[in-house]
């Protein structure tokens, strides 16, 4: 009996894993990787010849807008390859968490393959522009990356043998407050230092005038909040392991 359960849940893994979508999301967003690491790369050619590192080089307003209308467009694709995916907004859900996973991944083993760098999985990077700046260890959006995989695999393999098989209330509960107090971590350093000079409300809405973006350039990260981001990952961690509980005994059934 269980090793027919196993046989089971082996051919559940390898259906999902060997499905053409799912192996075609998958090149497309390694693709898309190294588009990201090709526009990083000149760009730190261009302003920071001797190699990225904080404090910030001055950079024009107009790079800047380009930059976030860039980052913005990067989650339309994401988005539009998993609509276009799946017709269940729970698959659709998994595929986007899966591209933007292995875009991510693939993002940094670009980045080491062609410069060599980051140093380490501890190296500082700036990870996001909207609202306002993410900063934090490389290492960091890696683990989130490792989550979102988990999570889209599950919910994809649970597709597969359960005709509801749905985030529930409870999940989306842990998983959206956790995923904001992750954000709270990669944000909480950078708006404190920036909380020296300018309101709140003039960080999140005046962040491309040049007065704000030449003091941000001064920024230097001081500390992660490591508490702050664990706390984040063990809230999502619950939120993973509350949606398995629901569907792990009657998928192999």
């Amino acid at each position: 009996m269980l090793m027919n359960t196993n046989q089971k849940s082996t051919h559940m893994i390898k259906t999902t894993i060997l499905n053409y979508r799912f192996i075609w999301i998958s090149i497309f967003s390694i693709a898309m990787a190294m588009l990201e690491t090709a526009v990083v790369i000149y760009l730190r050619k261009i302003y920071y010849p001797e190699g990225f590192s904080f404090p910030l080089n001055p950079i024009d307003a107009s790079i800047v807008l380009t930059e976030i209308a860039r980052e913005a467009a990067t989650m339309i694709m994401l988005l539009g390859i998993a609509i276009l995916a799946a017709e269940k907004k729970n698959q659709r859900f998994a595929y986007f968490l899966y591209s933007f996973a292995i875009w991510d991944i693939f993002y940094y083993v670009f980045l080491k393959i062609f410069i060599n760098w980051p140093e380490s999985l501890l190296t500082w990077d700036i990870l996001f522009l909207i609202p306002v700046t993410w900063v934090g260890p490389v290492i960091a959006p890696i683990i989130c990356s490792i989550m979102m995989i988990l999570l889209a695999i599950l919910i994809l393999l649970f597709s597969n043998s359960q005709k509801q098989a749905g985030l529930n209330s409870i999940n989306w509960l842990f998983l959206v407050l956790g995923s904001l107090v992750v954000v709270i971590s990669f944000v909480e350093d950078y708006v404190s230092y920036m909380s020296g000079s300018f309101s709140y409300l003039e960080i999140f809405t005046m962040q491309n005038s040049q007065e704000v973006m030449d003091y941000a350039a001064q920024y230097i990260p001081n500390s992660f909040a490591w508490y702050t981001f664990s706390a984040g990952i063990i809230i999502i961690g619950i939120g993973i392991f509350t949606y398995t509980r629901r569907f792990s005994k009657t998928s192999v059934k």
